[in-house]
């Protein structure tokens, strides 16, 4: 987990200045369920991804500074690499069961932090939700946390991009359900895949039926044990 130290605070606190700013002047972002989000850690902030502003929209209006992941690809892009590593993300190699990233999460976890991940593991290539991963399902239940679902919509690259380069503001979704908790146990067989689906499920009840990708045979109501924060 990386250190929080005085500069990396205040590194935070001024990208979110700068991060708020960006997303307001590219995009009308409407939110909703703020009055959802735990008012203290630990949990696991589980998202949709569609796209690079992803992110920046939850850091823009989530009140916290979530510990994130974040693919190393990311490391080498010039400036957005640099910024990513004064934050302090995690950073993930992809393909390959990442130890030290795991222990990351769950060491902050259990330090009471925040953590963010996106169970899909890449941003979409459908505009829909593709199939889950397990990290996010065994991090929740390896740490014994409850898990924040939020969903984003509008923020596709190429929506987002082409619109900037019409110098107008994209329109973008940000919303926040209630905590739920994951029943079963990270080690007991078919716990992890069953735990994924719910949240994928959970993920799909909170998006637009266009959104819902291979998840979109969700409907109705799903009952869960509920986070008490």
């Amino acid at each position: 987990m990386p250190v929080l130290t005085p500069a990396r605070r205040l590194a935070r606190r001024l990208l979110k200045g700068l991060v708020r700013f960006l997303v307001f002047c590219f995009t009308r972002t409407e939110v909703s369920g703020l009055e959802n989000f735990p008012k203290k850690g630990p949990a696991l902030v589980v998202m949709n991804h569609l796209g690079d502003a992803d992110a920046l929209i939850m850091l823009a209006f989530l009140p916290i500074f979530p510990e994130a992941l974040a693919k190393i690809e990311l490391y080498n892009f010039p400036v957005l690499g640099a910024l990513m590593h004064a934050y302090g993300v995690i950073w993930v190699h992809r393909g390959q069961p990442d130890r030290r990233a795991i222990r990351a999460a769950l060491e902050g976890l259990r330090a009471g932090k925040f953590v963010g991940v996106a169970p899909e593991g890449r941003e979409s290539l459908s505009g829909g939700l593709e199939e889950g991963t397990e990290g996010a399902a065994f991090l929740a239940i390896k740490a014994g946390v409850p898990l924040v679902p939020v969903t984003i919509t509008g923020t596709q690259n190429a929506r987002l991009y082409g619109n900037m380069k019409r110098l107008r503001r994209t329109p973008v979704t940000l919303r926040v359900g209630k905590a739920f908790i994951l029943p079963g146990q990270a080690n007991r067989q078919g716990a992890l895949r069953e735990a994924t689906r719910l949240i994928m499920e959970v993920l799909a009840r909170q998006l637009p039926p266009e959104y819902r990708g291979v998840y979109s045979y969700v409907d109705g109501s799903l009952r869960l044990p509920r986070g008490e924060r």
